[in-house]
């Protein structure tokens, strides 16, 4: 929330650092290890494993290697195999 109440615009994050294990993130109810963000080559789109993509049947804490091998981008269809793992 903004200083007056209402959201500021911020994309909040259903999962959060564990302050004494920082390798680890509490994602609903489960710590994990620390996730990574990959990024379609052909469009840009990225896929954040912290996030998932609920819409497209990826739950949040899903890992890119448990991702099915036939999904596909859901901004170009690009398959999964056209993704590179970024830095953010």
């Amino acid at each position: 929330m903004g200083q007056n109440g209402q959201g500021d615009g911020v994309r909040q994050r259903p999962c959060q650092n564990r302050n004494s294990e920082p390798n680890l993130i509490l994602c609903e109810g489960f710590f994990v290890d620390e996730t990574k963000t990959w990024m379609c080559l052909i469009c840009g789109w990225i896929y954040d494993e912290l996030l998932g993509a609920p819409e497209q049947g990826l739950a949040p804490g899903m890992r890119w290697a448990d991702v099915p091998l036939n999904w596909t981008c859901p901004e170009c269809a690009a398959r999964k195999e056209d993704f590179e793992l970024v830095q953010i």
